[in-house]
């Protein structure tokens, strides 16, 4: 049940981050704070009921980060037409590949 609710975490996260982005800038929208607002509420909650089922700390954070990062990399060069380069890639696998050993490495 933890890791649905850090699931839930970083959905939230994601979203709230992605329409950031329609917050800034001269064409800001007003609809998006609402939206940032729930979604950070979302994420920190449902990042709190994981961190009470038992995922310790550290390996629910860097989930938590590391697929944050690489979603919202992802979305902001789909969505937002915004440069990915074969540098920030490579990034995002070395990100991904942190993740995973740290998840690899704790004890289950």
């Amino acid at each position: 049940m933890g890791y649905i609710y850090l699931s839930i975490a970083i959905v939230g996260e994601v979203i709230a981050t992605s329409f950031l982005k329609l917050t800034s800038g001269d064409k800001a929208v007003w609809w998006a704070y609402p939206v940032v607002i729930v979604g950070y509420v979302i994420a920190f909650a449902a990042l709190s009921l994981a961190l009470g089922k038992g995922i310790p700390l550290g390996i629910a954070y860097a989930i938590w980060a590391g697929i944050g990062v690489v979603l919202v990399a992802l979305i902001s060069w789909i969505v937002f037409h915004e440069p990915l380069s074969l540098i920030q890639v490579g990034g995002i696998v070395l990100v991904v590949a942190g993740v995973t050993m740290l998840e690899l490495g704790g004890k289950h």
